[in-house]
């Protein structure tokens, strides 16, 4: 399976949140090299004095599997998400039964793909999930660092997420600068 295919049909997916004001965060649920099912974040747009924390992108892919026609079988789904899944995602996709978790941008605010799931309840502790970070991340983080360079998004604005995707842009730009200037 080629990885980046799907990442850029998640990566659409959060473009299409994006061009709505809403975080940039897509999903795709790919099972035998077939998409059956997307999602996009919602619930993060304008100046809400409540931003939705339950229409993530990934419960709602997971959601549309509801009325998918596909027969789901969860084994042999992979999960796509342009930002890594958050502790809620994460339990909903192990409690889907989804092997196989493959994200572009690192969560390092609510991530929680590398939780130790030792001391869990068997459900989880015992889950066999297969996570694939980084997956076309530059152009993720591209995505996210347009999202908090405009001032309508509020949206997580000033947080430890903000400023670390301003910085990796920043750093990405330096390292790609020394590149372009060696050759």
């Amino acid at each position: 399976m080629d990885y980046e295919i799907f990442m850029e049909q998640a990566l659409e997916q959060a473009r299409k949140a994006f061009d709505q004001g809403q975080f940039p965060v897509g999903c795709v649920i790919v099972q035998d090299d077939r998409v059956i099912a997307s999602g996009a974040r919602a619930g993060t747009s304008g100046d809400l004095s409540f931003f939705s924390e339950i229409d993530h992108a990934e419960i709602r892919a997971l959601k549309a599997l509801e009325s998918s026609d596909v027969r789901f079988i969860p084994e042999r789904a992979v999960l796509f998400c342009t930002m890594e899944p958050c502790l809620m995602c994460f339990a909903a996709i192990i409690l889907a039964g989804i092997r196989t978790v493959v994200f572009a941008y690192e969560d390092v605010m609510g991530g929680g793909t590398g939780l130790d799931r030792r001391h869990l309840a068997p459900l989880y502790r015992d889950a066999q999930i297969t996570v694939v970070p980084h997956v076309l991340r530059k152009k993720s983080l591209d995505l996210f660092h347009d999202f908090f360079n405009k001032d309508a998004n509020l949206y997580w604005k000033d947080s430890l997420l903000e400023s670390y995707t301003l910085d990796q842009r920043r750093e990405s730009g330096n390292k790609q600068g020394c590149n372009s200037e060696i050759k």
